[in-house]
């Protein structure tokens, strides 16, 4: 996205535990709608650029404003009341830094929400916490790759019951050797062949290029191993299947690759059961990263959503 057309700030928003969420902002705060996007487990907001590429023209012309952001643990932005102890860090604290970001950078006007993997859940959990921006601040939401719980193996075979033993004490290990940890994985850098090998069989569909891989497994680098440790049982546990009413008062757009291996289309398939009106898309030859791999098909999601929140505004 050029500088040259497009206004930019970077904002830190802290929250009320003192945490400091690292934002940036593009866009005219005139603009008549904004969006925010959320991204996922080990990723950044990096994972949001091929989105934000297609939509700069709309950004450059004064009809967006367009806010990524870090969630808590990943990126720029820091750990606040977790950087000592996460034992009792869950998603439902990533949809407070939701809310607290919406508060700081977008307290007024329409906003439409999207999230990625995690930020999808981010999503929902800010609508279980604050259902009252639904319909009225929030005017859509787009889910991609996402799931609104059901994540735990459900120690249904021998390695799930073991994984699920396992699993805490996995996770105590990790964050205890997490420097040891970081220097091995110096070791296998993204530029390696197995590295990038096992990030495309986990998270990329068959026509993932070689450029779409080694750049999302590079943000993944960056990311830690206490991120990726924290926020591991925080996912198993979250779970808003009974919890989605407030999502039933705008639009929602759920995207999902048809070969996703990390939030299967059944996940998708249930949110479109418990969201009755919501579009369901199925996007072929597709893994979980849709938002690097097929960003055209979110991209156009995102527009209707906008279109959409723009009309209500304007009907308002």
């Amino acid at each position: 996205m050029s500088a040259a057309t497009v206004l930019r700030r970077v904002a830190a928003v802290r929250t009320p535990d003192g945490a400091l969420l690292h934002a940036v902002v593009d866009g005219s705060d005139e603009a008549p709608v904004t969006l925010v996007l959320a991204h996922g487990w080990t990723l950044a907001q990096a994972a949001w650029d091929d989105v934000a590429e297609l939509l700069a023209p709309r950004i450059a012309g004064g009809g967006l404003r367009l806010i990524r952001y870090d969630q808590r643990g990943h990126g720029r932005s820091t750990w606040g009341r977790y950087a000592d102890d996460v034992s009792d860090l869950t998603i439902d604290q990533l949809g407070d830094d939701l809310g607290a970001l919406l508060d700081e950078l977008a307290p007024t006007g329409p906003v439409v929400l999207a999230g990625h993997s995690m930020g999808g859940m981010t999503i929902m959990c800010l609508a279980a916490a604050r259902p009252e921006l639904f319909g009225d601040r929030v005017r859509g939401v787009a889910l991609v790759s996402t799931s609104a719980g059901d994540l735990a193996p459900a120690g249904e075979t021998v390695a799930e019951r073991l994984q699920l033993k396992l699993a805490p004490g996995m996770v105590t290990v990790a964050l205890g050797a997490a420097r040891a940890l970081e220097r091995m994985r110096q070791l296998l850098p993204p530029s390696h062949p197995r590295h990038r090998e096992l990030v495309r069989e986990l998270l990329y569909g068959a026509d993932a290029t070689d450029e779409m891989v080694l750049a999302g497994a590079e943000i993944m680098h960056a990311s830690t191993v206490r991120a990726f440790a924290a926020f591991y049982p925080a996912l198993g546990a979250h779970d808003k299947r009974a919890e989605l009413h407030a999502l039933r008062r705008v639009p929602v757009e759920i995207l999902v690759g048809d070969s996703d291996k990390l939030t299967p289309q059944r996940h998708s398939r249930h949110l479109a059961e418990a969201l009755p009106d919501a579009r369901l898309h199925l996007v072929e030859r597709s893994g979980h990263m849709l938002t690097q791999e097929r960003p055209r098909p979110v991209t156009d999601a995102i527009e209707r959503l906008l279109a959409a929140a723009t009309a209500h505004r304007a009907a308002a």
